[in-house]
């Protein structure tokens, strides 16, 4: 019987579980940042400081909107809230579009029952549970979402008796059923959106789902299985987190915690990859219990198939989707493409665990608009980047020369290769947006409590650095890059922190924050981020809601809204208790936002039965845009 208790552990600390590392920190160059808040404030990362890397011009543009006291937000900032509810603005409505169990198709009406949930036989014909990121696509005149469902409950999933393990086949079927993608049409009605049951666009993407492995790993030794002789073809995309949309108009999904799917039953294989990842042990769910393929003992490379950046074509309910290796593996928060100035496809990722690092992909060939993707996300360079504590950086390529690894074992086991060509460890690197309007990137970097006192997974040294100046960071600070010559193909850049998160109202020192932080904004944890049409850049959190200790007066998890000129930070929405937002996008004409709730505490949104994540609609009551 597995350890119950594995499923009550953030996935942060299943993995801590299963590879506890020393808790004292081995290396001692300990590099002195940010002792005291005006210390801090005064140096060259402040936002607005004399030193910033931005050039004389966005800066001088910051100082002249503060002082004039300019805004662009078209809202009035919100308080925190402690309860179990949605708050938006005054003059702004929001309105749940879907629920976990809600049915995609007209067989599934009434499968969801407050009391136990979806029966098995619908469970692939509902919503998926736990939404992340999501994309809205427009697709001959209609609107369609595609959503990540990254992982599942199975307290609330299972009947009772299960006591939150499986403990049949079947059981383990709804599980991975409840997880993958969600691709469903939508419509605007006299009551705002709506799912369109039965749309022939409507599909569900699970841990069953055949795909492909495309790029230079399709047909290696290290993906091969006794199911898949030939290293082609493989079944599903597991714990799905964060998106992202390409130039061509297709979606991509990004594997993230993989690893905790995985259990050996008999003896665990060798291998240092292993451990990197977190692999081995008992799985989360126990599905190596009853399904051979994540089981280690029977299936060593299974997990080589997994941790990557998948492509899915909504427009095509019948496609294959397509999983990119050249992109790397390893826990891929979101994957954010931009058109680089010279023609070709840049998408950026972070790698959502405690001091690993943040990772770009640089196609060879280039796009133009009308063209489809090709070749372009099968053949290019892996990069790790590189933060110079001068504020400047370099994207280092992953190759067997930078690494003493070959080809393939680069994209397997990518961290290692990160480790070996010396990039830069970070605060769990989470989303990455790309502002539309000038050529410049943001990362969150969500929290790092090992930051200064343990190493990662690999034993890299995770003392403090440049980007990531807290001891023990359990607020968590954006940093943003200017690529050079403004071509995010470019291999060199200049960095700055838009903001460090911190509770002023505790702290005086470093932990309060950077200067666009105050009693009014407070927050921790960034995590999802994107920006609307205008150039503002939305930002979700996931942190700690407990609102005592370090964390007093931030509240529930919220969404707020930065100004990248000004560094001003407003607070837009709170979501109810226990919950994260997670995933945004907007309808076509940008006069609707669309938000995931996950992992609601209480029974939101219905008010009785089982607590179910969603997605809420927000407007603004008098019709205008709002992304």
């Amino acid at each position: 019987m597995a350890d119950k208790s594995l499923i009550d552990l953030s996935w942060d600390d299943f993995d801590e579980h299963r590879d506890p590392r020393p808790d004292a920190n081995q290396f001692d160059a300990v590099v002195e940042r940010a002792i005291s808040r005006r210390g801090f404030l005064g140096g060259a990362l402040a936002f607005g400081s004399g030193a910033a890397v931005f050039g004389t011009g966005l800066m001088s543009s910051t100082t002249a909107s503060r002082a004039e006291g300019a805004s662009k937000f078209a809202f009035a900032p919100i308080d925190t809230a402690t309860d179990f509810a949605v708050h938006v603005p005054e003059g702004y409505k929001s309105q749940v579009l879907v629920r976990w169990g809600d049915a995609l198709w007209s067989e599934a009406d009434g499968a969801y029952s407050a009391e136990s949930g979806v029966p098995v036989e619908m469970s692939d014909k509902v919503f998926g549970e736990n939404t992340d990121g999501m994309e809205l696509f427009v697709i001959d005149g209609k609107e369609v979402i595609t959503v990540n469902s990254e992982y599942v409950n199975p307290k609330i999933n299972l009947p009772e008796a299960s006591e939150g393990m499986p403990q049949t086949a079947d059981e383990v079927r709804l599980l991975k059923n409840m997880q993958g993608v969600t691709v469903m049409e939508i419509a605007r009605g006299d009551n705002g959106y709506h799912v369109v049951k039965d749309s022939p666009l409507n599909r569900r993407i699970t841990h069953e789902t055949e795909m492909n492995i495309a790029g230079p790993l399709a047909g290696h030794d290290l993906v091969k299985t006794s199911a898949d002789p030939e290293g082609r073809t493989v079944k599903g995309t597991m714990n799905n987190c964060g998106a992202g949309k390409t130039l061509w108009n297709t979606y991509l999904t990004c594997e993230e915690n993989f690893n905790g799917y995985f259990g050996a039953t008999g003896e665990m294989p060798e291998g240092e990859g292993y451990k990197r990842y977190g692999i081995g042990g008992e799985g989360r769910y126990a599905y190596e219990k009853f399904d051979p393929r994540y089981d280690l003992s029977k299936e060593p490379n299974e997990p080589h198939r997994h941790g990557f950046v998948t492509e899915i074509n909504p427009a095509d309910p019948t496609s294959m989707p397509q999983k990119r290796s050249a992109l790397g593996r390893f826990k891929h928060e979101n994957a954010e493409m931009v058109h680089a100035a010279d023609g070709r496809v840049v998408v950026y990722m972070g790698d959502d665990e405690r001091g690993e690092y943040l990772y770009k992909y640089v196609s060879n060939g280039t796009w133009a608009e009308g063209q489809d993707g090709g070749d372009l996300l099968n053949d290019g360079a892996l990069f790790v980047a590189k933060f110079n504590d001068d504020q400047t950086g370099e994207w280092l390529p992953l190759t067997p020369e930078t690494t003493g690894m070959d080809a393939a074992e680069i994209l397997v086991f990518t961290r290692m290769a990160a480790s070996a060509a010396g990039g830069t460890t970070m605060d769990r690197p989470e989303w990455v947006a790309c502002n539309p309007l000038k050529a410049e990137g943001y990362c969150a970097l969500t929290n790092n409590k090992n930051r200064g006192v343990k190493p990662n997974a690999g034993g890299d040294d995770t003392s403090v650095n440049g980007p990531n100046p807290r001891e023990a960071n359990r607020y968590g600070q954006i940093v943003r890059w200017a690529p050079e010559a403004g071509n995010h193909a470019a291999d060199a850049f200049t960095w700055d922190l838009y903001v460090m998160a911190g509770n002023p109202t505790v702290h005086d020192d470093a932990y309060a924050g950077s200067s666009n932080v105050n009693a009014g904004n407070m927050f921790n944890s960034p995590d999802g981020m994107a920006f609307s049409s205008d150039g503002m850049l939305w930002i979700q959190t996931d942190g700690d809601y407990k609102n005592e200790g370090d964390f007093a007066g931030m509240g529930n998890n919220q969404m707020l809204i930065g100004d990248p000129e000004t560094g001003e930070i407003a607070r837009f929405m709170t979501v109810p208790y226990g919950a994260e937002v997670t995933g945004l996008c907007w309808s076509a004409d940008k006069k609707v936002a669309f938000a995931g709730v996950q992992h609601p505490g209480g029974s939101w949104p219905d008010g009785n039965g089982k607590p179910r994540s969603s997605v809420v609609a927000i407007w603004r009551e008098d019709g205008a845009e709002i992304g």
